[in-house]
């Protein structure tokens, strides 16, 4: 297992001579063999700008600095989990990598290996599955339907411009489609990927939406995406706020489309935190309910999310009201090597998944530059398992849990009831 690097050019080589080390959190640590998985199609290698590699001597153990060039990482689909983060040093403190997440790539065997794990199928999130020719063409089809709603226009730009897949699938009328439907938030995300003050020093990869919707324009784009019985609309895209703090638009389209259809599921990602808000959408016909989290430790938790007006507490209250309500939970659990694995990070969240009812954990890669995240929370109190022990532990501990990565069609069970109701 041989270290990866790249020079000022961006041309990348293997080290015939330094074995690859790896980041948890910010302790330097060896790759097992069993953490390292081909690197998986789809995968991206990237230079980390102000950096420089460390690798280690396999004669002396020695960590030795690889000067003059940079560290490299992997930039892993939808359906990976990252296990360890690339062995660097950054030569100038003050810089922050730009929001994405890197995963340890190494030399192996005469290719590339990243240290991760396949959390779920990524069929339908794989690039390849949604050529650009033909969705060009379904885009402007869709744009003459709808020649006047906003959001589709709107989702034109994610689908062309950034390659969301989610809005891709708007046009492509199948899987999980996108609903934007707020520029305001009542979060301000330390890591957020459509909104940083100004003197964040992290530039915004996306543009947040500019304009409120309609009720008309939400029901368009909810009739015009659920049309199979598998098909999912989702409030609460990266490229909104919080979805919940538009319940009055998003109550009265909700109803007015399931007076028309009950075909597929409606869905929300949301941090939950407005507990009446998101009681009303429920009531209102809800589905699916993925809660973005971190962490359920209050300190942690408020650090990274910093809430306006609601708490943690908030966000087990209203995960408790949908479940009650027979709406299928899931969490969208924003993951880094050395915090996720902690021991009481552990346990605080496998106590709130218990409390909660949640039934499947969506497991994400956090996007952000890691020294910056790690300065802002509080430091480890217990043992750090390690990634990969850390998920067979929640494997164990919660075995009526699924632990996947994407928004699930619940399960058939679950669906009976729905069709029932």
């Amino acid at each position: 297992m041989y270290l990866v690097y790249a020079d000022e050019n961006g041309n990348v080589y293997d080290h015939p001579g330094l074995l690859a080390v790896a980041r948890n959190g910010d302790i330097l640590t060896e790759i097992l063999e069993d953490e390292l998985i081909p690197l998986p199609e789809g995968a991206t290698l990237v230079s980390l700008p102000d950096t420089v590699p460390i690798g280690m001597d396999p004669d002396t153990g020695e960590m030795v600095k690889l000067d003059g060039y940079t560290a490299v990482g992997a930039l892993i689909p939808q359906g990976f989990t990252r296990l360890l983060l690339p062995g660097y040093i950054k030569t100038d403190k003050n810089s922050k990598l730009p929001l994405f997440g890197y995963t340890a790539v190494v030399w192996k065997d005469g290719g590339f290996w990243v240290a991760g794990r396949q959390s779920d199928d990524p069929y339908q999130w794989n690039p390849l599955n949604f050529p650009m020719d033909e969705l060009r063409q379904r885009v402007e089809r869709t744009l003459e339907l709808f020649p006047n709603n906003r959001i589709l226009r709107h989702l034109s730009h994610c689908a062309l411009e950034y390659e969301c897949l989610t809005a891709s699938n708007n046009f492509f009328n199948r899987w999980e489609g996108s609903l934007p439907v707020s520029y305001t938030c009542n979060a301000g995300c330390y890591g957020c990927i459509s909104e940083q003050p100004e003197d964040s020093g992290f530039p915004s990869p996306q543009t947040r939406m500019n304009f409120k919707p309609t009720e008309d324009e939400l029901v368009e784009v909810m009739l015009h995406h659920l049309q199979t019985p598998e098909s999912i609309i989702s409030f609460g895209q990266g490229c909104e706020g919080e979805p919940s703090t538009m319940a009055s638009i998003i109550i009265p389209a909700m109803r007015r489309v399931r007076e028309q259809t009950d075909m597929g599921y409606i869905n929300i990602n949301t941090n939950a935190g407005l507990t009446d808000h998101i009681k009303g959408i429920v009531d209102a016909g809800l589905d699916l309910m993925r809660i973005s989290i971190i962490s359920a430790i209050d300190e942690h938790y408020n650090a990274y999310y910093r809430p306006r007006h609601y708490t943690l507490e908030n966000v087990a209250r209203s995960a408790e009201y949908a479940a009650s309500k027979g709406v299928y939970t899931s969490i969208n659990y924003l993951c880094f090597p050395g915090v996720f694995d902690r021991e009481e990070e552990m346990e605080a969240m496998i106590n709130f998944i218990r409390r909660t009812g949640i039934k499947l954990i969506q497991l994400r890669n956090l996007n952000i530059d890691p020294e910056s995240y790690l300065a802002m929370i509080p430091p480890a109190r217990g043992e750090v398992f390690g990634m990969k022990q850390a998920i067979e532990i929640y494997q164990q501990e919660l075995p009526d849990v699924v632990i996947g990565s994407f928004t699930h069609v619940p399960p058939a069970e679950l669906r009976r009831r729905k069709n029932m109701a």
